[in-house]
């Protein structure tokens, strides 16, 4: 959409220059570390070798280990890489890599020379002198966070009801099934009843939506304060600080001690204490986790200092999520160092390296073990000021967008990269993993903050649209998806997975989806502390700031976006703490429809990707009939959306759509495939505007349109039965919609405008599959004929979408919906275009 906004609130105005997009200046040598924390001297020098064979492992990694960095643990080469390429006659590869990696003197180098070792007492923080200069040299100015204890979502917006809903689930949920595992591996008793899924005490990941759990609820608490989540989040940091009291190591999860490696289920308990106290100010919550990371500590010194580093390295082909990431936190939050230490020690050095050269090799890479590393490596870079880290967070954003990202802005199919630039081959069901959006949003979120470059932002925008809204079924708490379908005729109920259920799911997308839900504010604005504050609203998402640092308020309202509407609007508006408007800004921009790739065409309106409801035909053309290719669906056709149905003892049957053909079904469900059959749109001969109900249209002349099936129409067969077909005979396809023949109140009836007495009909005895047909000439009194030409009518079970359009199809037109509008309907993102 149009880019984000800068504010400045003394109004002056500025340039304000991006930061460069890479720096070949940077540096990737490795100091020792701080062994100035008290207690730890000693143990701290047997780890501090550690750190130096860092670069070394980048380099192996990427020519010879690149694919053992797995999730499989494997054994790990140990030649030395740097003797083989000094021994090389490949005088430009050695050139590179000395230039780029530093193995002759940098300035990095030259700088430690400075330091006064002689002078310095054993205990002096050599790492810091390190960071020191390069605080010096890379002196780039961060945009801050907004607390999100400051921003309120609108409650007229889809993410309100997305956080809503989430909020809802949240509450649901009770601390003693979610503290059962932990209380049992504890040897603590353990009160009612275990949930089921990833959470059962078989799962081997048992404990890991717990984790998020605590992250998800202190954002949620931040986003909100709900007073009774508030509550229940306490309770569950206290039922697990209790289980950590009793194992008395400091090891805290749902799995033994001897189940060291299961990090992918610790490290969200890690993190999620971490956020406990970063959002709701638990210091039990800190305690715990600093307690962990003394744990942890001990035991990779442990495995280090009686095998090897190699060793540890191999434990990181689990999916060790963010371990980096949240231990480089709780280094920025302490200032102890072993934290960071133990943090370089879970930058993955096998994945890292490859991105460090700059090589486009990540297919088949698992996608989730990896991008949490890159999260960390970016935090790394913030907190040391490592440009080689900056480089790398940057060059996996430029491929992953550029050669492994779907239009949604999502990536991953089966949970894995595949050949970059091929993503048509992989278009299926099991596409984009939920997780894999809500770590890319955290890459590309540090990204803009880096940068102020508005390609971050819009990327945030669509993939947190297209990947994170759509995720949830509707406003049906707890109902949430794994993959999102991407493949020709798929659905969002139509998975491996399918749609999972409250208590009985619970996989890695479902603890990643509740936090994504519940921090739907934290992106939308920034600011830049100085002389003169400065704001930046990166996401066009109604709602309030509170700008402390400003001493105001701001609020933003978007206006809806439309399909008869070719802009979007924004209002901004500032007031100060006396409530005297101090600045307003309307601002408007034109989303665009566009197609974003060559052979297949996937198209979206603003950063909303379009998905055409249709189970089969996917070839669009840009030269149809009436000359255009994609058109608006006016505001006024909703109010003209019905279904129709009979009753038969307890069983409520509607019309519908069946494979062409006008049959009775069961009446379904909302938000279903078979919903979308029942509904038509009546289509008034007068062009009958916007009506309250519908049954305001009776006594108009009409012709019916399936939903899903625009410009095609319900017409009489040969046969008398009645058919969706591209009719041209306006006789077979015009009816009269009048007061149901059966005389009862509400009832309505069709009848065939060209033939007198003949109706719509379907027999007495109702059943799913059964033909509707046309009946003539019936006597009046027939009570039988009554009955079954008569149907109550009713809103259309589904609805277009606001943003909905009409595309012209090679064989049919489709009706194109916002993807992160539709739950369990057949769809088609991509399509074969012709010209």
């Amino acid at each position: 959409m149009v880019g984000p906004l800068f504010f400045n609130i003394s109004r002056k105005t500025r340039n304000i220059p991006l930061i460069s997009h890479r720096n070949r200046n940077s540096s990737c040598l490795l100091q020792s570390q701080n062994t100035n924390t008290q207690g730890n001297t000693k143990e701290m020098k047997s780890c501090l070798i550690i750190t130096f064979a860092l670069l070394l492992l980048y380099i192996i990694s990427v020519l010879c280990l690149a694919k053992e960095c797995t999730n499989t643990p494997s054994q790990l080469s140990s030649h030395t890489f740097r003797n083989a390429l000094l021994q090389s006659k490949n005088e430009s590869l050695k050139t590179e890599m000395f230039s780029h990696y530093h193995l002759t003197p940098t300035d990095d180098t030259a700088w430690s020379s400075l330091l006064p070792r002689k002078m310095l007492r054993e205990e002096e923080d050599e790492y810091g002198w390190t960071m020191m200069y390069r605080k010096i040299k890379n002196s780039d100015s961060f945009l801050k966070e907004v607390s999100l204890h400051d921003v309120r979502l609108d409650p007229n917006t889809f993410h309100w009801r997305a956080q809503q809903t989430n909020l809802e689930y949240l509450l649901m949920l009770d601390v003693d099934s979610l503290a059962w595992s932990f209380r049992k591996a504890a040897g603590l008793d353990a009160p009612g009843s275990y949930y089921g899924g990833w959470e059962r005490p078989d799962s081997e990941l048992r404990g890991h939506f717990v984790g998020h759990y605590l992250s998800a609820t202190a954002y949620m608490w931040a986003s909100t304060h709900n007073n009774t989540l508030k509550e229940k989040m306490s309770a569950l940091v206290s039922a697990l600080s209790a289980c950590q009291q009793k194992l008395g190591t400091g090891y805290l999860s749902a799995f033994p001690s001897s189940f060291f490696d299961r990090f992918e289920a610790i490290t969200p308990i890690l993190a999620g204490l971490v956020d406990q106290y970063k959002l709701a100010g638990n210091t039990q919550a800190l305690k715990m986790a600093t307690w962990m990371g003394d744990y942890f500590y001990g035991r990779v010194r442990n495995v280090i200092k009686t095998y090897s580093v190699e060793r540890h390295w191999q434990s990181l082909n689990e999916e060790t999520g963010g371990m980096n990431d949240v231990l480089y936190q709780i280094y920025s939050i302490t200032g102890d160092s072993k934290y960071l230490l133990l943090a370089h020690l879970f930058d993955k050095p096998c994945f890292l390296g490859v991105l460090a050269v700059q090589a486009d090799d990540i297919s088949g890479f698992h996608s989730n073990t990896h991008i949490p590393i890159v999260v960390g490596s970016q935090l790394r870079y913030e907190i040391t000021g490592d440009p080689l880290h900056k480089e790398i967070s940057m060059f996996f954003m430029d491929i992953v967008n550029a050669s492994h990202s779907y239009a949604t802005g999502g990536t991953s199919v089966n949970e894995f990269w595949q050949d970059p630039k091929r993503m048509a081959t992989t278009l299926q069901t099991e596409n984009e993993e939920s997780c894999t959006t809500y770590n890319m949003l955290k890459v590309s979120r540090n990204l803009f903050r880096w940068t102020k470059e508005v390609s971050y932002a819009d990327y945030y925008e669509r993939a947190l649209t297209n990947g994170v809204l759509g995720i949830q079924r509707g406003t049906e708490p707890g109902l949430m998806i794994y993959m999102l379908p991407l493949g020709k005729g798929v659905s969002k109920a139509v998975t491996y997975h399918g749609w999972g259920t409250p208590y009985d799911s619970f996989w890695c997308c479902y603890g990643t989806g509740v936090e994504s839900f519940s921090k739907l504010g934290d992106s939308i604005y920034f600011q830049e502390d100085g002389e003169s504050p400065s704001l930046y609203v990166a996401q066009y998402i109604s709602s309030s700031l509170d700008w402390k640092s400003a001493g105001l308020t701001l609020s933003q309202k978007v206006k809806p976006v439309v399909s008869w509407d070719p802009y979007m609007r924004v209002t901004f508006s500032f007031s100060s703490s006396k409530g005297v408007t101090f600045y307003q800004s309307n601002r408007t921009g034109n989303p665009e429809i566009k197609p974003e790739y060559s052979s297949l065409q996937a198209i979206l309106y603003g950063p909303y990707l379009l998905a055409g409801l249709t189970s089969r035909d996917w070839s669009i053309t840009t030269q149809p009939k009436d000359g255009k290719w994609i058109s608006s669906i006016p505001e006024t056709h909703n109010s003209h959306l019905v279904t129709l149905s009979q009753q038969s003892g307890n069983i409520s049957y509607v019309l519908s759509n069946n494979n062409q053909t006008i049959t009775m079904e069961v009446s379904p469900a909302p938000g279903t495939e078979r919903a979308v059959a029942a509904t038509f749109r009546l289509v008034t001969a007068d062009s009958k505007g916007k009506v309250s109900i519908p049954e305001e249209l009776i006594g108009s002349l009409v012709k019916v349109e399936p939903f899903d099936f625009p410009g095609m129409l319900v017409s009489q067969a040969t046969d008398s039965s009645l058919a969706v077909q591209d009719s041209t005979s306006i006789e077979a396809s015009s009816f009269r919609l009048v007061a149901g023949v059966d005389g009862k109140e509400g009832s309505v009836s069709l009848r065939l405008e060209s033939k007198k007495g003949c109706f719509v009909y379907s027999d007495e005895t109702l059943k799913a599959g059964m033909k509707l047909k046309l009946k003539c000439d019936s006597d009046a009194s027939d009570d039988k004929f009554k009955q079954g030409a008569s149907f109550r009518l009713r809103k259309g079970m589904s609805q277009y979408n606001p943003m909905s359009f009409v595309m012209s199809g090679t064989q049919r037109n489709f009706v194109l919906s916002p993807l992160f509008s539709l739950r369990d309907e057949t769809y088609n993102v991509y399509f074969s275009v012709q010209t």
